[in-house]
């Protein structure tokens, strides 16, 4: 399980390859480029070609060969990753799942839907709209399902309805050997053996390679309803959402955004929300149910100093406010043209949040760095985006030198150094000091024992062998 510095391709693996897959592998400089990038400030570490796959039968054959030449081999959907999820440490293959893009079924009485790995959330609810159903969880970008399960995804929808780990009810999976196993059945829960589903849910590719998932559906709501809300500050935000929870209103959406995000919004998707600390939220339910949510939430919101409620009762403008919260990674960027971002998440029990979040803006503060926060808070869950110039090592030190104190912190209130980001490249040491060595070698021995030539995503989560021959930290 040695560490492995990238080499060549072997010449009878690309033959093969080529065979296998004609004009689908590229050993192309510009698209091995393009895979060996994602929005993480990490350098750019390019494989050495890339395979495109179209079948389960292509995903084996691919895995069997690179098994038998000891070539990495790299699972990719949308290429989204803010962690460094996707990229080619040691080289080898990129396998590229995005045409393998099928809907297989959709069981309408069941409310589950079982798709290839290369379809994306926004797909799958086309194909789900005259159904009356819907999937829920949106991270902000349009991932594909097979990355959302690797990454174990969430989004702004995850208060009600959950994250990826509540709503997979199987998958099939090639292993490392090259073996097509499914890890349960359709069932809604199952006593039977170890949960294997979970196992996978969250590997970040580095136990298997997804090649079919049956995800859980939803009846679309009765009624939605969306409103904005602006708050004097941060505190005073935050612990409205606390309350809001703590009082079992059954929201569908809370979404925290500072003052910072909120001027990077106006700019980028024409708001026009005043600069202060916002809250979106949406409910979902019958109408009785939303208006009786709505009051709840509003009476909440004027007691804790939150003035200008915005409803938005339209799908137009319930879309349009969506759309600007799911761009403010991209609206933040034109801040400052040019810069990269040192992205970074955390989550803490709620009762710790407010503390957490006003703690972390007075750190950002401080530093002197423009940094948007955003958070899912109707989870515990926050971003924040640093925004660096990679030329210049000081600015990229003083984002990394917050981003480890802010873990500190999240730890400190019995947090997680990630609530849906994932590992990574970018947070392998805050693993060992919010679990311990003890449970992440239990993690390594469950690698070493289904890929152990590590070749499946190698340095992703944890690394063996020495850190000299591990990517060093960021670039541009």
């Amino acid at each position: 399980m040695n560490a492995r510095l990238p080499l060549p391709l072997p010449p009878a693996l690309l033959e093969s390859l080529g065979q296998l897959l004609g004009e689908r592998l590229s050993t192309s400089a510009s698209v091995c480029a393009h895979h060996g990038r994602d929005e993480s400030i990490f350098a750019a570490m390019p494989p050495d070609a890339v395979a495109y796959a179209r079948s389960t039968d292509d995903v084996v054959a691919i895995v069997r060969l690179c098994k038998q030449h000891r070539v990495p081999l790299v699972p990719y959907g949308a290429g989204s990753s803010l962690e460094g999820h996707t990229l080619a440490t040691q080289g080898g293959l990129t396998l590229n799942l995005q045409q393998m893009d099928q809907v297989i079924a959709i069981h309408a009485d069941d409310q589950c839907a079982t798709v290839q790995p290369g379809v994306t959330r926004k797909a799958l609810n086309a194909a789900l709209r005259d159904e009356g159903l819907f999937f829920p969880i949106d991270p902000g970008a349009d991932a594909t399902i097979g990355g959302m399960c690797a990454t174990r995804a969430s989004g702004t929808n995850a208060v009600r309805y959950g994250t990826m780990r509540e709503n997979v009810l199987n998958l099939t999976v090639v292993t490392a050997d090259g073996e097509v196993i499914t890890t349960a059945r359709r069932a809604k829960k199952s006593a039977a053996g170890y949960d294997l589903t979970r196992l996978f849910v969250g590997s970040e590719g580095t136990l298997g390679v997804i090649v079919q998932a049956t995800v859980r559906l939803y009846p679309l709501p009765e009624s939605v309803m969306a409103a904005v809300c602006a708050f004097p500050d941060i505190h005073s935000a935050v612990e409205v959402v606390a309350q809001t929870i703590q009082l079992g209103v059954p929201i569908a959406r809370c979404e925290f955004v500072d003052t910072v995000a909120i001027r990077a919004l106006n700019l980028y998707s024409k708001t026009g929300l005043p600069e202060q600390p916002h809250l979106f939220f949406e409910f979902h339910g019958s109408e009785p149910g939303v208006r009786e949510q709505v009051a709840v939430v509003q009476a909440l919101a004027q007691d804790g100093g939150g003035a200008q409620f915005q409803w938005s009762g339209t799908p137009e403008e319930r879309t349009r406010l969506w759309e600007a919260r799911h761009n403010v990674y991209f609206a933040a960027l034109q801040l400052r043209p040019g810069c990269r971002s040192v992205v970074t998440d955390v989550c803490v029990p709620m009762s710790r949040l407010a503390d957490c979040v006003t703690e972390t803006a007075q750190d950002l503060a401080q530093s002197g760095i423009l940094a948007p926060m955003v958070g899912h808070v109707g989870d515990g869950n926050f971003h924040v985006q640093m925004l660096v110039d990679a030329s210049v090592p000081a600015e990229v030190e003083g984002a990394e030198a917050l981003n480890a104190r802010l873990v500190q912190r999240a730890l400190a209130m019995d947090g997680t150094c990630t609530g849906e980001h994932g590992v990574g490249l970018h947070k392998q040491g805050f693993l060992v000091d919010e679990l311990g060595p003890a449970a992440v070698a239990v993690m390594r021995q469950i690698k070493q024992a289904m890929d152990p030539h590590n070749l499946l995503n190698p340095g992703k989560i944890f690394t063996f062998g020495s850190p000299a021959s591990q990517p060093s930290a960021v670039g541009h």
